[in-house]
Order: C-alpha cells, then structure tokens, then sequence
C-alpha cells in the first residue's frame, strides 16, 4: 500500500513538473508570436503605408508638371487675331493650343508608361469632358468621377490592406489648372493602386515565413530555458523523494555548490536527517502501540480534533462489524447514525462535547457492550477524544473470575492455616495411638481391630491435609518449550485405560502446524488430564471424547469436548471451587487444581456446557514466543488475585 502510494506520488508530481514546463514553454512561444506578429503587422504596415504615400506624391507631382507644360502651351494671345475681349473665343483657342501642344500631349502620352500605377491622365474642362487624354476615344466624351485616392493614402492598415487585395479599382489624383490666371479645368490621374498587391503580398510572405521561423526558434528556447530553469527543481524533487524513502545517502553536503540550489540541497539534506530520525522514533512507537493494541481486549477508538479516526484496536472489529480499513481516517458522523441508540448517543456527545461516563448499549449482531467516552485536552482546548468499548459478557466474566480467584485465595490461605494447625494434632494422635496399641497388643487382643480402624482413618485424614497442603503450597515452575500437540497425545494415552472401561473412543483433531508452549509438563499435563478423565467418566452409557487445538493471535487453543451429561446450570459458577464436586466420590480438587495451574502459566480455562447434549472446555495458553513467558511464576495465594 505505501509503495503504491509513493509510485502515485512520484506519477503526480512529474504530470505536475510536465505541466509546469509545458506552461513555461507555451508562455514563452505566445509571447515570442505575439511579439512576432506585432512588428510584422508594424513593418508591413510602415511598408503600404510608404508605398501608398510614394504613389500619392507621385501622381500629385505628375499633375503639377503637366499643368506646368499646359501653360507653357498657351501663347500670348494679344499677339493673335483672337479677340482678347471675347471669353468664348479665348476658351475655344486655349483648347485648340492645348490639343495641337505636341510636349504636352507627349508628356499626358508618356505617363502610364513610364509610371505602372498610372492607369490615365487626362485634361477635363469644368463641364467635366475629356479635353485632352490619353486614351484618344475619351477625348470630348464626360469622365466619370472615380474615388479620391487620399482616401487611400488616409485610410488605417487593415483598410489598405483589403484596398490593395479587394477588386481593382481606379483612384483619382486631380489638380486644378489655370491658364492666363483664370480658372480653366482640372488634370485628372487615374491611379491604379493593384500594383501594390504583388509588393506587399511578397513582403508579408517574408513575414510570415520569418514569424514561422521566429515561433519554431522560440518553442525550442522555450524547451531549454524550462530545462534549465527546473532542473535544480527536478533534481530537488528526487532528492526529497529519496529522502522520504529513508535513504541515507540521498544528499551529502559535498554534493552541492554555493549558489541557491546549493543552500536549498543543504537544507534537504538537514531535513532529511531529521525526517529519517522522526520517521524511526515513530516507527518505533508505531509498533509498541500495534503491539499493545493487538493484546487489549477493550475496543479502542481515538479521534482528532477534526473528529477524524485516528486509531483503531483489533476488538473494534467485532463490536461494530466492519474492519479497521473502513473506519480509520473517517469522522465519527460517517461512521454512527442515529438510526441506532449507540449511533445516537455518540453524535450528540460529540456536538455538545460531553462525555459519555459508563452506558451500555447495543452493538453488532446484538452484543451488548459497554462505552465510555471522554474528551482529551490541552490547555483548556479539546484536541481529541477517547472512545472504549468492552463486551459486558467479557465483563461479567472477568468479574466471574476475579471472584473466583478471591475465593481461591481466600480458601487456600485458610486451608493453609487450618491444615498448619490439624497436621500437629495428628502426628501426636498417630505417635500415641502407636504406644497405645503396644501396651493394648498383650493385655486386650480384641482391641486390635479398632486400632487399625482408627490408624486407617487418621492416615486417610492425613492424607487429605496433604492434598490440601499440597494444593496451597507455591511451586516453582520448571518451564520447558513443548509442542501442545505432543501433551495432548499422552493425555490421551493415559486416559485411554480409563475410557475403554467406559466405551469411550478418543478422537484427536491436532493438525500439522506445531503449536509451541513454554509451561511446566508435569502441571499442565496433570491440568489436561483432569478434564479429560472428568469427560470420559460422565459418558457414562460411552461416546465420542474429541480433542483438537489450534493457534489465534498469540495464544494456543486447546478444545476437550465430551457427549457426557453436561454441567447443571446452577452449578456453572461453582465448578472450578474447591472441593465442589457433582459426583458422589470425586474430592473436587481436580477442576480447581486445573484452574490454579492454568493461572500459573498466564493462561485461562472456561467451558460451555448444555444438559443432556456434553461438555466443551476451553484452553488458553500463551505461544512460546510470547512475552509473557519471561514473567515469572507466582505462588497460589498470588495467583489467585491476578486476572488471568
């Protein structure tokens, strides 16, 4: 999971460090076109501009010489028989001068040939007729009024542009002619502006290939200039990567120069470290809480400040019916609802953020649990919250057998005092009885008899102040590792006289996995054997006695089941009591001395049990390598006020 985590990671900041060179690289070409596309647009403007204006002041000038030549084409008429006096005959010989003027009708001839965007010249007098032009079909024919080409020459870019692309049109540059100081017609150029149209289009050509070019050359200095500007950011990338991993010699200060991703380096590097010392001290926690976690058999939720779930034990699970995964690192709203009681209580706790001292509610598949919850804080603020959860039947049991273990205790320091004080007694009624019987042996043979009733009785009473010396007395227990499976196995081996006698058949489900112990074999021998003999002698018409065990967690589960009568429920609590017996001639040690010995060894034995149906009783030792084996054993009297 953390690998796959970090490989996401790794994905999601390289698709973040391609998108930030490809921004770099995207920025750099759009202001390099921009910039491109702005002086073409300047310099292919500048350039019509100047070829319009050119042509312009061209056709002006052209207008001015051959006004120049019209008057250098009218004589003096007082020297003439033209009568001066007479305007219509002055007209009408300016006219004629002006047609037969053969420098004036050479230079209105010579201009479209000489200059390409002259399409026409011509002499037009007011009334609009050709007087003179040069096409020789117009002459006395009305010229038609064309667009001024100042027009042009005023007009902005884009305007001259789609003039110099659009259809071919003729624009007019026209001069008022004077002759003899007197308003006489006006000199018309048509200006044909289509010839640009080649120009500028080879020019903007050139632009656009020189825009192309420029836009290439930029994306490729925008590609080097984002590899040189985020490799240190790269390099730092990896560095932190490596860093997170716990790789020691990610960064060394030798690796890095003095400019500022030399510093950045160094502070990683520090970083680094101090991450990697971080990560072990709570590496280190991390498995001493696991370890905890896993043995309490409270259920434990803690919640951040945000309500969020932040630890989680294993009994969790069963009390809510969904798995840790499901519950870490979501809030208590979208874990509870308040369709159940316990959902209920725990959302208003939290919104008045009041604790919950001791409730009993209902969990997952009807188990009732008991909750406490209380809110943790720092100076006067609640940073968190603590939710326990403990099974009530785990409760009463436990409760069961601490009283069980008070009464044990109690009786054993009792038994120990009473049989201190009978055991005297009856070394001197024994001693006495024998010199007795020596001086009564000659003079009352009779006696005899009575005698040996009383030494039997005495000794069989010494016998029980024994068992109960025997009982009480704290042992030292010789620990050795051995496989459950191998106990089991003489157990059944020394049972198996007594259960033919009853026709009982042991069956053993032991399987293949070895299931270490460290315990004393004697005792916990002697613990098993007891539970055995008690199940095969309460099949009493014969069955089937079966034996298996099996490993959970950190403990060995040792099962004995019986198809016998089963236990009275009545008798459920007094069962493992000394000297409480339910057959006629059982001593009521043996399921008490099961008991004692089971504590010794940290371990537990309880039983299920139905009338009529048999009898299940329940092993709990722990596994070799558990850390409570290096706990040392304790006497009965200590046992018996220790949970088990």
């Amino acid at each position: 999971m953390a690998e796959r985590e970090f490989r996401e990671e790794n994905h999601f900041k390289s698709n973040l460090m391609l998108r930030r060179k490809t921004i770099i690289v995207l920025v750099i070409t759009l202001m390099v076109t921009v910039m491109v596309t702005a002086f073409s647009y300047l310099y292919i403007s500048q350039i019509l501009r100047l070829r319009v204006a050119n042509a312009h002041d061209e056709a002006v000038y052209l207008t001015h010489q051959l006004a120049y030549a019209a008057n250098n084409a009218v004589p003096d008429f007082s020297s003439t028989p033209i009568d001066t006096t007479d305007p219509v005959a002055v007209r009408r010989a300016l006219v004629e001068y002006l047609q037969i003027d053969v420098p004036l009708n050479n230079q209105l001839q010579a201009d479209p040939g000489i200059w390409r965007y002259i399409l026409d010249a011509s002499i037009v007098d007011a009334n609009g007729k050709a007087l003179l032009h040069t096409n020789a079909k117009m002459v006395g024919k009305t010229i038609s009024i064309r667009p001024d080409f100042q027009e042009v020459v005023n007009a902005r870019f884009p305007e001259q542009l789609r003039m110099v692309f659009s259809a071919p049109t003729v624009y007019d540059v026209s001069y008022p002619l004077q002759l003899n100081g007197e308003p006489f017609g006006t000199i018309h150029m048509g200006v044909q502006i289509v010839f640009l149209k080649s120009d500028v289009a080879a020019r903007l050509t050139k632009a656009v290939y020189f825009s192309v070019a420029s836009i290439f050359v930029s994306l490729l200095l925008a590609a080097g200039i984002s590899n040189l500007a985020l490799g240190p950011l790269k390099r730092i990338s990896l560095n932190l990567d490596s860093v997170s991993t716990g790789d020691a010699t990610a960064l060394s200060p030798d690796d890095s120069g003095h400019d500022e991703y030399g510093l950045v380096t160094l502070k990683i590097a520090n970083l680094g470290r101090q991450i990697r010392d971080s990560k072990e001290i709570f590496s280190a926690l991390k498995d001493n809480v696991d370890q905890l976690m896993a043995k309490l058999q409270d259920g434990l939720m803690l919640f951040a400040r945000d309500s969020r779930v932040v630890l989680v034990s294993a009994p969790v699970e069963g009390f809510l019916g969904r798995p840790r995964a499901a519950l870490l690192g979501h809030t208590v709203q979208e874990i509870f609802d308040r369709s159940s009681r316990l959902g209920s209580a725990l959302l208003d706790s939290f919104e008045r953020r009041r604790p919950i001292m001791q409730g009993e509610f209902e969990a997952a598949a009807g188990k009732r649990i008991q909750v406490s919850l209380d809110f943790v804080q720092e100076k006067n603020s609640q940073i968190g919250a603590l939710l326990i959860m403990r099974d009530t039947e785990s409760v009463q049991r436990i409760g069961d057998e601490i009283e069980m273990s008070r009464r044990l205790s109690a009786s054993g320091r009792l038994t120990r005092g009473v049989a201190h004080e009978v055991k005297n007694p009856i070394n001197a009624i024994v001693l006495h009885l024998q010199l007795l019987r020596n001086k009564l042996a000659s003079q009352e043979p009779d006696t005899r008899r009575h005698m040996d009733i009383i030494d039997n009785e005495i000794h069989r009473l010494d016998r029980v102040v024994q068992t109960l010396v025997d009982f009480t007395r704290p042992r030292d227990l010789h620990l050795e590792e051995v496989d459950v499976r191998r106990l089991l196995e003489d157990v059944a081996q020394l049972a198996g006289p007594d259960a033919e006698q009853h026709g009982v058949t042991i069956e053993r489900h032991l399987g293949a996995q070895r299931l270490p112990i460290k315990v004393d074999v004697d005792l916990m021998k002697q613990a098993l054997l007891n539970v055995v003999i008690n199940g095969v002698q309460a099949m009493q018409t014969g069955g089937v006695l079966s034996i298996s065990a099996h490993r959970k967690d950190n403990a060995i589960i040792a099962l004995v089941h019986d198809q016998g009568c089963g236990i009275p429920q009545e008798a459920h609590d007094k069962i493992f009591e000394l000297y409480f017996t339910t057959k006629k001639d059982g001593s009521g040690i043996g399921l008490a001395q099961t008991y004692q010995i089971l504590q010794w060894h940290y371990g537990s034995v309880d039983f299920e049990s139905t009338e009529g149906t048999g009898t299940t009783f329940r092993f709990q030792i722990p596994v070799a390598n558990s850390p409570v084996e290096s706990r040392p054993a304790y006497a009965a009297d200590v046992a018996g006020s220790k949970r088990s």
